[in-house]
């Protein structure tokens, strides 16, 4: 201590005599930080050896108080074992008491015979005497019956029992016991039997219902139940059984159907049909054709056939999949053949099936034919129209041209409708084959709309949607949109026809052997026309059709330059009479649209090889829509009703000369003229009363008709000697047969006649703003 205090006091005085500076510690400070970790690490030890004394103690309480119950529970079960040795020695002493009495009573007996006075009483064994006095009230032969029947159904012995309970009745029918007993006693061994017949009835029910019982351990349970007079309880087992038999094969099957996403519906469809055909045959087997009996069956048929139908409906794949329409078809094709076979038996069950199917099936279909219109949007957009190929897979058909090439779109589009029809069955095609008819029609014209958009110039009807949505590919050059055409006109005509003709043929074979037909949907094939289906794909033809024609036309009407088709340049030309004109020719537009259409008809002889019908019905409505468009157009008969303006004679001949030459065009290019040659009328008719109307007689103005036939025909060839340059080639290109037929004739005149009001409508509506137009010389 005394050290230390030194050393502390001079530690101090070295402090004192050496003042601290900021980066030098004291070793006070050192000492009393270092002290202090000290203390409390050891305070810590401390600290965690009291917790761990108090656990070890705590430790060893629980062993202390678990060994004291050990102690406890080991001395009950040794009470438990004197008092088990105690009961022992009360049970053998109740026997000996049992014994004793036994005894007793056999003495007593042995010494009731003995002096006994009766001479007639026979010597028996005791023991046999004592169960004679016990059984004093039991002698009667219903009561022994009665107990070897209980004695039976209590061991389950149950065709034993059926057997001993079928001859007592039998032998209870057959003896006449008039007279000797009592009609309560016959009344109470009645009531006995119908208990035990009851007890063997449930006996056999519950038999009947095991899982595991085979099926002919089944009918001897059924036959027993059909002995005791429960024919009806054995048939509702036979529908429980099987119909729990039948759910217990399903709930097996259905894990598996996400496997089997095409087929597992017909593996439903034989499981339930097959169930029901059993039922029917065990049913006539055991119970006969009964009425009632088949009304039992049909009304659990049908409730089985809605968990089927319930059952296709959860279990199927993606409605708007392949799979899932696939699964549909071969559904309607099992379960319809199933129908049919049952029904040879009486059991119709077709109509209940289409009225629980019809909405899925119809819904698949719906749901497919929407993802396939979704996907043929794509076909035209992405089309390669350069890489023209022939037809692969096309069914033969005389009508359809070896040579005819297909776009790459149309080639897509017959490969979806083949999808589909690869997928169908013939009961599909019989229930739903219209439906599916339609749809395909709904899909022409889905393509139709698409290559609407491919084409220059805007749709009558999608303005706005196609401002929105550009286009990927266009097709600008005459080559590629009469491509596009003919191969619309390909799948229209030959194609598709030939891809559904199953479905017409069923038709035909149908009504040629049976009638009409009943019970068959609005969706059936049998309601649909071939005639009025195909006049739904020529409407879609025709929208293309006129869709070309009026930008083809308006490309040229709206063409700047003195090719520009307007009514002033009647108004500007040579003030002389084209009468005295020794080589009058037509206005500069018509020269040029007669040199376009030369053109047009020279590239759809190469593109549109072997569809002369669909040249000739094209260049035919080019011409019919110039004709058309001068009818509606106010704009260019404006003109003539402005008073500010002077008209001339020569006007109204160059106006009139022009309308002979669009006639004469068609008649050279020897395809129906009619349509134009009445158009034609009637402008010439409007002409004349607008230039009469201002002072220019017609009478003294206009030539014969004939000079303008004439002179529209002089026209004809030498713009024709122009264009060829040799006059070897004064025949036409766009001449296709010699002659001309009246019904095509009709037919373009009647599509002429309904189209008018749709130019009509254009010309109204988009001739506003010629941008939207193709320039033919850019």
């Amino acid at each position: 201590m005394g050290r230390s205090a030194m050393e502390s006091s001079s530690e101090e005085e070295l402090e004192d005599d050496f003042p601290g500076h900021e980066w030098i510690t004291p070793q006070s400070s050192i000492r009393a930080a270092y002290q202090s970790q000290t203390e409390k690490g050891i305070r810590k030890i401390c600290s965690e050896l009291l917790e761990l004394k108090d656990a070890i103690e705590n430790l060893c309480g629980n062993m202390q108080s678990k060994y004291h119950a050990f102690l406890r529970i080991s001395e009950e079960v040794v009470e438990a074992e004197q008092e088990l040795i105690e009961l022992q020695k009360h049970v053998s002493a109740q026997g000996m008491l049992v014994q004793d009495l036994m005894s007793g009573v056999c003495r007593e007996l042995e010494m009731w015979q003995k002096y006994s006075k009766e001479e007639h009483v026979v010597e028996k064994d005791f023991e046999s005497e004592l169960n004679e006095i016990l059984s004093v009230g039991t002698q009667d032969p219903r009561v022994i019956f009665l107990d070897k029947l209980d004695i039976l159904l209590a061991e389950h012995k149950i065709e034993e029992a059926l057997l001993a309970l079928e001859a007592e009745e039998k032998k209870y029918m057959v003896t006449d016991n008039s007279g000797k007993e009592s009609d309560t006693e016959i009344s109470a061994y009645k009531t006995a039997l119908l208990r035990r017949k009851s007890t063997l009835e449930d006996q056999l029910v519950r038999y009947s219902e095991q899982p595991s019982l085979s099926i002919t351990e089944l009918r001897k349970s059924l036959s027993g139940l059909i002995k005791i007079g429960k024919g009806s309880v054995a048939h509702q087992v036979l529908l429980k059984t099987y119909g729990s038999r039948l759910q217990k094969n399903i709930e097996g099957f259905l894990p598996t159907c996400s496997v089997y996403k095409e087929t597992y519906s017909a593996t439903l469809s034989q499981l339930v049909f097959s169930a029901i055909s059993k039922v029917f045959n065990e049913s006539s087997t055991l119970f006969g054709d009964s009425p009632t009996n088949m009304n039992r069956i049909t009304q659990w048929a049908e409730y089985e056939i809605e968990v089927f139908a319930r059952l296709v409906k959860e279990n199927s794949p993606l409605l708007e999949s392949d799979a899932a329409l696939r699964s549909a078809c071969i559904c309607i094709q099992t379960t319809l053949a199933h129908c049919s076979c049952l029904e040879i038996h009486g059991l119709k069950f077709s109509k209940l099936l289409m009225v629980l199917l019809c909405p899925y099936i119809e819904e698949v279909l719906d749901l497919n034919f929407r993802r396939l219109r979704r996907k043929i949007i794509d076909l035209a957009s992405n089309d390669d129209i350069l890489l023209l190929s022939p037809q692969e897979g096309s069914p033969p058909s005389g009508a359809v041209a070896p040579k005819m090439t297909l776009t790459s779109s149309g080639k897509k589009f017959m490969s979806i409708v083949n999808d589909v029809l690869d997928q169908v069955t013939p009961m599909t095609i019989v229930h739903f084959g219209g439906t599916i008819l339609n749809k395909f029609l709904q899909l022409f014209d889905r393509y139709v709309e698409a290559l609407i958009k491919v084409l220059p110039g805007p749709s009558e009807d999608d303005n706005v949607v196609e401002s929105k949505e550009p286009v990927e590919f266009k097709a600008e050059s005459d080559a590629q949109q009469l491509a596009l055409i003919g191969t619309a006109y390909a799948i229209a005509d030959d194609l598709l026809p030939a891809a559904v003709s199953k479905f017409f043929d069923m038709q035909k074979d149908k009504k040629g052997t049976s009638g009409p037909n009943q019970g068959l949907g609005p969706g059936s094939v049998y309601s649909t026309e071939y005639k009025e289906w195909k006049r739904h794909l020529q409407h879609s033809l025709d929208k293309l059709r006129d869709h070309f024609c009026l930008q083809y036309v308006l490309s040229f009407i709206y063409l700047e330059g003195k090719s520009r088709l307007d009514a002033r340049m009647y108004l500007e030309g040579n003030k002389d009479d084209l009468h005295w004109d020794s080589d009058p020719l037509p206005s500069l537009p018509f020269q040029a649209l007669f040199g376009r259409l030369q053109q047009l008809a020279s590239v759809a002889g190469d593109v549109l090889l072997g569809k002369e019908k669909v040249q000739k019905v094209l260049l035919s409505r080019l011409t019919e829509t110039v004709v058309i468009w001068l009818s509606n157009e106010q704009e260019f008969w404006d003109v003539f009703e402005d008073k500010s303006i002077q008209l001339q004679p020569s006007g109204l001949q160059q106006l009139i000369l022009d309308m002979h030459f669009l006639v004469e065009i068609a008649v050279c290019g020897r395809y129906p003229h009619r349509p134009v040659q009445q158009l034609v009328s009637v402008i010439i008719t409007r002409a004349i009363a607008a230039f009469s109307a201002r002072d220019v007689d017609p009478q003294s103005a206009l030539p014969e008709d004939e000079w303008f036939l004439e002179s529209a025909k002089a026209a004809i060839h030498k713009l024709m000697l122009g264009t060829s340059g040799s006059e070897s080639d004064l025949e036409v290109p766009v001449a296709l047969h010699d002659e001309i037929s009246d019904s095509e004739e009709s037919t373009s005149t009647a599509s002429t006649v309904g189209s008018e009001d749709s130019f009509a409508s254009a010309n109204n509506d988009d001739l506003e703003s010629p941008v939207y137009f193709t320039d033919p010389e850019a």
